[in-house]
């Protein structure tokens, strides 16, 4: 016997999972472009000489994929969709979920994400952005009186704002998954802390730092503040054999 490649056995795949590519790969060519129409399921059983339980199944999957959309009763084929964030939040949501990824690599990720969204934001914001950003430091603020979840909410929208003027709608994408991760986890806590309005203050308080830093354009501060205040907020949460990753991500001088 060789001392060569080794080989794997392989699996069967079902029928409708080429369905599946072959329609997923016409998108990707773009062969097939938002807006337009699959052929009918009659026609479709026809040209992949499937049954039509097969044919269902892989439009099932497609639409679950969020790639296509069936209305009940419609006479023409289903509708191919524009690309939207839900797949991938989705994928990205069952990853955090299930694949055990611990609280330090979920801190230091986000701690990645909003330094790179500061930075961008800080440089390629608008006035209308900065705007968005400083009406959800108003909200936070009266929200410190009126409770965690409406205060929970403005911190949600100003990171959205941020990820927003960062131009990248796969940091939009990836930050709102990990965030919603990792506030899963702790929310809890934070909201039944004996202290936790002091721990809103604090909060408050490291979002303004950074909205300065954007507001002066000054991204590599923004990005360094972003970094070093979601570290004080969530470094608690670890372990302290676990947060190598955490310090790697400040500055010699933070540490």
């Amino acid at each position: 016997m060789s001392d060569g490649a080794q080989f794997q056995q392989v699996s069967p795949v079902r029928l409708y999972q080429r369905i599946v590519e072959q329609i997923e790969q016409a998108i990707t060519r773009g062969d097939l472009k938002p807006g337009q129409r699959l052929p009918s399921e009659r026609e479709l059983v026809t040209q992949f000489g499937a049954s039509r339980p097969t044919v269902r199944e892989a439009l099932r999957v497609l639409e679950s994929n969020g790639l296509i959309r069936s209305r009940p009763g419609d006479p023409n084929g289903p509708e191919i969709l524009p690309f939207s964030s839900a797949g991938l939040t989705k994928e990205m949501t069952r990853l955090v979920q299930f694949d055990n990824v611990s609280m330090a690599e979920l801190i230091s990720f986000r701690m990645i994400l909003d330094g790179s969204a500061s930075m961008l934001a800080a440089r390629l914001r608008s006035e209308e952005e900065l705007s968005a950003m400083e009406r959800t430091i108003a909200v936070m603020a009266d929200a410190i009186e009126t409770g965690y979840d409406e205060f929970s909410k403005a911190d949600v929208a100003f990171h959205e704002a941020v990820a927003v003027a960062s131009r990248n709608s796969l940091i939009e994408v990836c930050n709102q998954v990990v965030r919603g991760a990792v506030l899963s986890l702790i929310s809890d806590k934070v909201a039944q802390a004996h202290n936790r309005k002091a721990l809103m203050r604090e909060s408050l308080q490291h979002h303004q730092e950074v909205l300065e830093a954007i507001r002066a354009r000054d991204g590599l501060a923004a990005a360094r503040i972003s970094r070093r205040k979601l570290y004080d907020y969530y470094a608690g949460y670890v372990q302290e054999s676990e947060q190598g990753p955490l310090l790697a991500l400040l500055d010699d001088e933070e540490k």
